[in-house]
């Protein structure tokens, strides 16, 4: 027992201590002596966690639409936006690494891909994702197979952005506040005309719209930064863990998260 266990005190918090940074510091462990296994491991790590506070500001922006809350909605999705443009420069400093220098430990990640990033999955899931494949790579009972389920079970942000349309007083149809959200939304004729009316009416619903349309590009622009990546890396080889690498990422390229926020511009 420790001299502070035996007189009741806790140790004075630190910056070290309240940021746990001795465990983060102790928490890359490259496989190989190569210098750019380190770069390529911290990277994707800081990706994880961009993605944490991601799923963290989506979770509140649903609870303020919810509540009609116009303003700090606002400030949520600028946050979240300006979050994600971080996580789009960061292909920059990836992209410093050549392909010689990537494949000097490639062969050493066995099984491991980017395509098995739980959270990822589960932010696709609460963007309106519903896609029981995305849960194949994790084994039942998994946190990242209870996480996806549950967000895929949800409603969508989409979702949450209707019920904030209907409590600010637009004609959105029951049956869209009351669909099964469990199945993937369909763009609808009638949601479209209520959004060409949120523009018209140029009040503060329509800038809640055109910032998840930003959230909507900045997502295109993360997977059209990564596949080039992927390109320039690795070329067409597959991807590790047996993926298709680039071709299964290009697959992915300009679908739309939210098609009504697009469609409705042949309105305006």
């Amino acid at each position: 027992m420790t001299d502070q266990q035996a007189s009741g005190k806790s140790a004075a918090l630190t910056y070290t201590s309240y940021l746990a940074l001795d465990e983060i510091l102790a928490a890359q462990r490259p496989r190989s002596d190569e210098h750019d296994e380190m770069l390529f491991i911290v990277i994707h790590q800081v990706y994880e966690l961009w993605f944490k506070q991601l799923l963290h500001e989506l979770d509140l922006l649903q609870r303020k639409l919810a509540k009609v809350d116009t303003a700090h909605s606002v400030r949520t999705l600028r946050r979240a936006l300006t979050i994600l443009k971080v996580v789009v420069a960061q292909i920059d400093v990836l992209e410093t690494m050549t392909p010689r220098q990537f494949t000097s430990f490639r062969e050493r990640l066995d099984a491991a891909s980017g395509f098995q990033s739980g959270q990822f999955r589960e932010l696709e899931a609460v963007l309106g994702r519903r896609d029981g494949r995305m849960l194949k790579p994790y084994a039942e009972g998994s946190t990242a197979h209870d996480r996806i389920t549950a967000a895929m079970s949800r409603p969508s942000l989409f979702d949450s952005f209707l019920a904030y349309l209907a409590g600010s007083g637009y004609d959105i149809s029951a049956t869209h506040l009351n669909r099964d959200v469990g199945e993937q939304w369909e763009a609808a004729d009638d949601v479209r005309q209520v959004l060409a009316q949120v523009y018209r009416d140029d009040a503060g619903p329509s800038t809640v719209a055109d910032l998840l349309v930003d959230l909507d590009e900045g997502m295109q622009e993360w997977r059209y930064r990564h596949v080039k990546m992927v390109e320039r890396t690795i070329g067409s080889k597959a991807g590790t863990g047996g993926s298709a690498g680039a071709e299964y990422l290009r697959s992915t390229l300009f679908h739309s998260v939210f098609p009504d926020l697009w469609a409705v511009r042949s309105d305006l």
